[in-house]
């Protein structure tokens, strides 16, 4: 194949990729793709619509249709598609099945049973049952509501949790304090459930009853404008069942508005339904402006001046719960979902202020989100996603905290993004300097870096080597050989990358597994920041990309390549599989020239 002839297949397939993407942009110019999580979100939305009463028949036989879909063959159900059996997430399914009329059958039973049954579940699983009269609450591990009244700077303050963590445990701690239940007349002792078992909570000390009245009214001081608490679904569900708990009704405002904001977050196929654990409309939108920029669309497109217009209008411009670290610290930046004003994120940030100044819109507004992100520098040169100095790793030892990520700590793919916002200005010199020393330290023995918010090893080398390149970091440093040298060792025959979730806790499959169309563009990206663009395993990457797009611009990727909680709650990002790709064969296309 002559040079001229690759050219025109690559030249083709960003056409139609381009194409694709331009086609799916909203008219108000945003870009959001399906959030896709596990099945947990599907029945635990029955759970709760079940004790507040609002289940009804179709509804119930939606849910239950899609959780059908999501069973393994074995009769299980996994936290991601083609992963290993979950015992939690498989129980929440047969449960809320049972509870729709449907049973999932002998080989689902078995599995429970024999890998403990309800007894061995996690602790958000359990409290669920307890609300259903499944499990006694008193026999689970609880977070005193006592907590709120904590000041910042206690040892034990509900700030030492990750934002996503203390929005949940809020409302959760008074939910355990009065022990609501609402049984789901459903037998399910077939598989260790204890029914009847809840013993009525005390009597509330005036300290404990100061302590429920101050937790409702900071998780009221947090609702969002769509009725959500941080757009995610655990605080959001934990928030709804708390003022329920607490003898609130429809006239309650802040209920009613919970409620109400679901039906945006509903996804429904045919006759399945499923709940959006979150929604990521801002990551989706600067993601795509600069995609289909690196792709050459020009900056002054209608449809890109419009995603532009509209990410200024996102911008965040009040105080969230990131100022108990930084009081002095003046608001900007922007958050994730459609409406977040409480909780900004440092990687939106950062990528938000690189596409609008690709975009040449509103300085003044990147001037306030470098400044923003800037000042969420933590101690050690990192940036979490949230919130600075957020590592009290031993919150992992509290009986509780068995699920997911409880804290917030710097990350190498949001420090890198961070760093490739703020390199090259002046202003930040001394902050660039400690998030590159940072990002330099982090780099792991076998060249890769690790991807928190992203499977795994590759998206986190993808992140790091442009804001090596963005640093000035020449492209012959030991970091960027070492790098693409790890890249080179992990590339599939056939040119593609891919990294299985397992990756997380083992190392033979770090940077190993089934090529996505999202994983091979993120190694793409890397081969271009290092100066290898040119090079034989960037030029088959970029093959890969091109052989396999669908007919109608898109990719097909049914793997979950984004990280909630690494391996605990999995994310597939339905436009991964499309705006990455461009991303990378615009900035390959760029390197040939």
């Amino acid at each position: 194949m002559s040079v001229a002839t690759k050219l025109t297949t690559l030249d083709r397939t960003i056409e139609a990729g381009t194409r694709r993407l331009l086609e799916l942009q909203d008219t108000d110019g945003w870009w959001v793709g399906e959030l896709e999580s596990n099945a947990t979100m599907v029945a635990e939305h029955l759970y709760w619509l079940h004790v507040l009463g609002l289940r009804d028949r179709a509804t119930d036989r939606k849910l239950a249709n899609d959780l059908l879909a999501r069973r393994r063959d074995d009769g299980t159900w996994s936290n991601w598609w083609d992963g290993p059996p979950d015992l939690s997430t498989t129980i929440e399914s047969y449960v809320a099945l049972k509870m729709a009329g449907f049973d999932a059958g002998d080989e689902t039973r078995a599995f429970i049973r024999r890998e403990g049954g309800v007894p061995s579940a996690r602790v958000f699983t359990k409290c669920f049952l307890a609300l259903l009269d499944a499990w006694p609450w008193q026999d689970i591990p609880t977070v005193p509501v006592e907590l709120i009244l904590l000041p910042p700077s206690a040892p034990l303050s509900v700030y030492n949790f990750a934002c996503w963590a203390r929005q949940t445990v809020v409302p959760l701690s008074v939910v355990q304090a009065l022990r609501p239940v609402r049984p789901a007349g459903a037998d399910l002792s077939e598989i260790g459930a204890q029914h009847g078992a809840t013993s009525p909570p005390a009597n509330p000390t005036a300290l404990r009853r100061r302590a429920i009245a101050t937790a409702e009214q900071w998780v009221r001081d947090r609702q969002e404008a769509d009725g959500s608490w941080g757009g995610i679904q655990p605080p959001w569900v934990w928030s709804i069942l708390m003022l329920a708990a607490l003898g609130r009704d429809f006239d309650d405002p802040c209920l009613r508005r919970a409620v109400e904001g679901w039906s945006g977050f509903l996804v429904e196929e045919g006759d399945r339904l499923r709940p959006e654990a979150c929604q990521s409309p801002v990551w989706d939108t600067a993601l795509a402006v600069l995609a289909l920029h690196a792709c050459g669309t020009p900056a002054d497109h209608p449809q890109l001046v419009k995603a532009g217009e509209w990410l200024l209008a996102e911008e965040v411009t009040v105080a969230g719960d990131w100022a108990v670290r930084r009081p002095g610290l003046a608001p900007g930046g922007w958050a994730f979902e459609f409406d977040n004003d409480i909780y900004p994120d440092v990687d939106d940030s950062a990528v938000v202020c690189l596409a609008l100044r690709e975009l040449g819109l509103g300085e003044e507004a990147v001037q306030r989100g470098l400044a923003w992100v800037a000042g969420m520098q933590s101690e050690d040169g990192g940036w979490g996603a949230f919130d600075a100095d957020n590592t009290s790793t031993w919150l992992y030892k509290l009986p509780f905290c068995d699920f997911g990520a409880v804290i917030d700590p710097p990350s190498e793919d949001v420090s890198a993004h961070a760093l490739e916002a703020l390199a090259g200005d002046a202003a930040y010199e001394n902050v660039v300097r400690r998030g590159l020393h940072y990002l330099l330290g982090s780099q792991r023995r076998d060249g890769s870096w690790w991807g928190r918010w992203g499977v795994n090893h590759l998206y986190g080398t993808a992140a790091a080597l442009p804001a090596l390149e963005a640093c000035g970091v020449p492209h012959g440093h030991p970091a960027f050989e070492r790098a693409t040298a790890w890249l080179d060792s992990v590339q599939e025959p056939d040119g593609g990358f891919g990294e299985d979730i397992r990756s997380y806790h083992e190392p033979a499959w770090h940077g190993r597994g089934v090529a996505t169309a999202s994983q091979t563009a993120w190694a793409l990206v890397a081969y271009v920041a290092a100066g290898h663009g040119k090079g034989g395993t960037a030029r088959r990457a970029a093959e890969f990309l091109c052989a396999t797009q669908l007919d109608n611009g898109d990719w097909e990727e049914r793997h979950y390549t984004g990280a909630g909680f690494p391996t605990d709650f999995m994310i597939r990002y339905h436009l991964y599989r499309l705006h990455f790709p461009l991303l990378a064969l615009g900035r390959f296309r760029q390197a040939l020239t």
